[in-house]
């Protein structure tokens, strides 16, 4: 009989694996509606839904493999890699979906945001001031005009599964929506910063790099907070406070 795993839980939301189901339980079920509506708007392999009864959303498990996680070793070959850089290109590539997904947030709204993180940051004693001062410095250069481009908005590298060289599945698609494609890149190789010239080949774009590395920042400091008040551990190796450190 096959035992109910646990993939993540927190307040927010929860996600069960019982054999080769996942069972997704959001407490706003408007991330539920899109996270379905997106995957079938979009272009990439993504998981086949089941049934879905909100708040509720049963899908299929997909075959292979992540490259990795944050915070832990990366595998796959540089091909892998660029595999999935070449299924970014095709989903940002991809006609608009109908609303603004996380990575579209406005300049001025995400400004504030980042402002009112770093000051809590610091003031609440998270972070070192010169840290958190230095990486809001690197985050600067994200805020800028953006073309929209079809993006997962969440696109970590767990999410995405690989078959040797070939793309199989992406899944958790309840941030997906119009937003920044470089918001995407740098999700998926934060922590990871060795194969983005990999990610690139296959994307196939001459990007501005320093975006990127905005992007790692600016995900970084606003997450830290988050991160921790739901029982996940940013200071880990290899995770969101290295990651700023690195900045240094």
């Amino acid at each position: 009989m096959d035992e109910v795993e646990v993939v993540v839980a927190h307040s927010e939301r929860a996600t069960l694996r019982v054999g080769d189901v996942f069972l997704k339980v959001d407490a706003d079920r408007t991330r539920i509606d899109v996270e379905v509506e997106t995957m079938s708007l979009a272009p990439v392999p993504t998981p086949q839904v089941l049934w879905h009864k909100p708040p509720v959303l049963a899908l299929a498990a997909v075959p292979g493999a992540t490259l990795g996680r944050l915070g832990g070793p990366s595998t796959g070959s540089p091909t892998a890699w660029a595999a999935a850089g070449a299924a970014m290109r095709q989903l940002h590539d991809a006609p608009l979906p109908p609303r603004p997904g996380r990575a579209g947030r406005s300049i001025v709204a995400l400004a504030a945001e980042l402002d009112a993180e770093c000051e809590a940051l610091v003031t609440n004693g998270v972070l070192p001031a010169d840290l958190v001062t230095r990486n809001r410095q690197v985050a600067e250069a994200a805020l800028r005009p953006w073309t929209p481009a079809f993006t997962h908005g969440d696109l970590q590298i767990a999410h995405v599964f690989l078959d040797g060289d070939e793309v199989t599945g992406v899944i958790d698609w309840s941030e997906a929506g119009q937003g920044d494609a470089l918001y995407d890149l740098a999700t998926f190789t934060l922590g990871h910063e060795e194969h983005l010239d990999d990610v690139l080949t296959g994307y196939g774009a001459d990007l501005d790099l320093d975006v990127i590395q905005a992007w790692w920042s600016m995900r970084s400091l606003l997450a830290v907070r988050w991160l921790a008040e739901h029982g996940f551990d940013p200071f880990a190796p290899g995770c969101e406070v290295d990651v700023l450190r690195s900045r240094m």
